[in-house]
This record gives C-alpha cells, structure tokens and sequence, in this order.
C-alpha cells in the first residue's frame, strides 16, 4: 500500500500550504500526528475494475461515497487526549482507486475508439461526474490536519487568483467548411450559403481556415491559450484526421503568429496513436516549435499503453481525460494530477491536465444535445465546483466553432463561458503554465 499512499500524499502536498514535517501515518504500522485507518480489503491485490460496495456519508451537505469502508455511524475523524487525530475511513484508497483511473486500467469495456466509456465508469453509475470527489477527500485530510496542528492551512492559488482556466483549441479541420457545411446547406437547397463557402475555398481561404480570429477573441479577454496541431492528414482505419498539411507554409505562419502572441503550441496525436510510439514520435518532429503536452484526437487515451509512451517521448503533460460524452470530472479530480504506470505500480513524470468540457459534447447527436440556453445553467454547478477547491477548468473549443458554420451559437457560448469565470477572478493559464505551477507546489 505504500505507492498508493506516496501517490495521494504527492497530490494532497500540491493542494494546501502544509505544516513541515508533516507527520501523517497510513496504517497501523505507521504512527503520526494524523493516523489514516487503511482498508484490510485486498481489492488492490486483485484486477477487478470495481469495488464490491459502495458506502455514502455525509460531509458538509454532501454525500461521499466510500469504497473501501463499512458501513458506520464513527465521525470523520477523531481527537484523543495526546492530541493526535484518527482519520476513521480509509480516504487515501478511494481517492487513489479514483484518480489513477484503475477502473479504466481494469475494466474491459471499450466504444468504438478503443475508449473507456462513460457508461462504464462508477461516474456513472452513481451519478457524481460533476463532483471531484478526491478534492473532498483531501479537504476531509486537510480538516484533519488543522485540528492535529492546530492551525489553518491554506490553499494554494494561481498567481494570486482563487482558480485557474486553461482555454485550449483542437485544430482538426480548417480546409473543409465548404464541404462540411457547404454541402449539406446545398442539399436543403441554400445554394447561396454553398456558393458563399465555395467561393470562400475558391480564394484560398476556407472559412474554418480562422485561426486569427479565434487569437482576437482571446486577446479580448485577454488570455493565452493552447491549440493542439494534428500533423496526419491519412485517415486510419477510416476515420479521418486532419483536412492540412501542418507542414504547409501557410499552417506553418499561422503557428510562427500564434506563438508570437504568447499562445502555447501542442500535439494533438491522430488515431491509434495512444498506443503506437513510433507514430506519435513522427508527428512530434512535425511541429515547427518545441511542445511540451499533447492530447489524442477523439480523445483515444489507452489506459494501458498512454501513459509509457508519453513518459518514453518526454512529454510533460497530457490533456486527453475527458469523457466525451458528458462534462465533469473523469478522474474526478479538478486539479493536474500524474499518471500512473500500473504494470511498474509507480508514479510517472507525466502530468494529466484533465479536460472538463469539450464543446461537441454539448450539442453532438450521440452526447447531450442542449440548447444554448442550457449551457449555462448546466454548466454552473461544475464551475463552482472547480472555484471551491481552487482548481483548474480546462475548455477544449474547436476553431470551426467558432464561426457561423460549425455549432450553432459556438461563438456565443464560449464568450459566455469565459465570462462567467473571468467574473469569478479566474487566472487564464496556458497548459504548460497551469503544469509549471503545479510542479512548484
């Protein structure tokens, strides 16, 4: 169990400003100013994806669900007489079974991508992707530690915001507006809309290919964002990658501008390349500039593979671990957090910036299919989420929606969602940044 300890206690030290030493035991054997009662469930020494039972308490107003515990009427935590405190249920196992994804590591399940459904996940199952339950695990530890010490310890913010945004742009298509929306218009007989978007292409300049106007809209803000480049342009397997030629001199300029404003260059690897090193090395040798993260097209994170390879190319960061299918928390965790390497049970290099909301899971046939007046209020709980644990938001908004021809109302949503968390005092933060921040922790 001491991996898991190390791995949860790493995360837990990056949250708060906390007392040095810190004296906290795991177990038994392991005495300290804060004692954490470990499970004698033997689930860890096994493969199966999901925990027996699963028991609620109440925390604040909120239900926690439990993993690994029984069920019990014993208070969070206890106080005796020397002053040392006795965490009563066995926080550190849940939060680890959450947030390095052994459910995904495990469990069979797979859609058409080769991905970890969300049907799958005990998100789920009971209902709390819009909850990160390990920030309530470690604020649970965090109260623990304050009455232990005896002092108040404070969270640790984002160049002096309460919490961070990190605005990122997958650049999937910016040549085929005339034939993607071109065309359809022209079935439900809008020639003009089609000859406007053909005429558009005919210049040379296709009305995805906007990649200027999505830098004006974040020098409103103002704000620094990530765009992730697709440097394969063959389809695999039949799905499609990109619709350019990263090496093209045009996409070439349009990367050396956005760099130049500030803007952070990512890899944004193609299909199969969550489990194909050589490919993914390829790509990464494409982009003009150094690159810190990437994240997988369709968002095909391999739980079993992914998380080696990144680490074998030197990458600092990933940011594919979202569920496609509904917005929240898949580690169910706001923060950055590492990947684990479970064949090796260690910790890796990697950091995972997890993605909380795409913009095609709002509005795609096979997702939620919400009005624009839905977002805002569906989203709201989440964000407040996010601002209560002093965490990071990270909002993947492709550039095609940002005109009039990609999601409809696309350019409005995201200026009212970035609104509403630069209302809240959020710091705008590159990838790179948000990680660079973390690791200082």
């Amino acid at each position: 169990m001491t991996s898991i300890f190390d791995y949860v206690l790493f995360h837990f030290q990056r949250l708060y400003h906390l007392p040095s030493p810190l004296e906290l035991g795991y177990g038994p054997d392991s005495p300290g100013r804060v004692q954490i009662r470990a499970t004698t469930s033997t689930f860890f020494e096994r493969q199966q994806p999901k925990p027996v039972q699963t028991v609620w308490k109440d925390w604040q107003g909120a239900q926690i669900p439990l993993f690994f515990d029984e069920a019990t009427d014993a208070p969070w935590f206890t106080q005796n007489g020397q002053g040392q405190v006795e965490v009563q249920y066995d926080l550190i196992a849940s939060a680890f079974y959450l947030l390095s994804g052994w459910q995904e590591f495990y469990g069979q399940e797979r859609d058409q991508f080769g991905r970890f459904p969300y049907r799958a996940s005990q998100q789920a199952r009971h209902r709390f992707i819009t909850k990160p339950l390990v920030n309530y695990y470690l604020q649970i530890l965090r109260e623990a530690v304050e009455l232990a010490y005896g002092q108040e310890v404070q969270p640790r913010l984002w160049q002096g915001k309460p919490f961070a945004t990190c605005l990122t742009h997958d650049v999937d298509y910016c040549q085929s507006a005339w034939k993607v929306a071109g065309i359809p218009a022209l079935k439900k007989g809008n020639l003009s809309l089609f000859l406007q978007l053909a005429l558009q292409k005919a210049k040379g300049k296709d009305a995805w290919f906007n990649l200027p106007q999505v830098a004006q809209e974040l020098q409103r803000l103002p704000a620094e964002a990530t765009f992730f480049f697709l440097p394969e342009s063959a389809p695999f397997e039949g799905h499609p990658n990109a619709d350019y030629e990263v090496t093209s001199p045009p996409l070439q300029q349009q990367i050396k501008e956005l760099t130049a404003a500030g803007h952070e260059i990512g890899l944004h690897g193609s299909h199969g390349t969550g489990s194909n090193r050589r490919q993914l090395q390829t790509e990464l040798g494409k982009l003009p500039t150094p690159v810190k993260g990437n994240r997988f097209h369709y968002l095909r994170f391999d739980p079993q593979k992914s998380p080696a390879l990144l680490e074998e190319l030197g990458l600092a960061y990933d940011s594919s671990l979202g569920f496609p299918e509904h917005f929240g928390f898949r580690n169910s965790y706001c923060h950055p957090f590492r990947l684990f390497h479970f064949k090796e049970r260690r910790m890796t290099s990697v950091w995972e910036l997890p993605l909380n909301l795409m913009d095609i899971t709002l509005h795609h046939p096979n997702y939620l299919q919400l009005t624009p007046a839905e977002v805002m209020p569906v989203l709201t709980p989440m964000l407040e989420e996010i601002m209560r644990f002093h965490g990071v938001f990270t909002l993947l908004w492709h550039n095609e929606n940002f005109s009039p021809y990609g999601l409809e109302g696309g350019l409005q949503m995201f200026r009212d969602i970035t609104a509403f968390v630069q209302s809240k005092g959020t710091a705008f933060l590159s990838m790179h940044a948000a990680v660079a921040g973390t690791e200082k922790n």
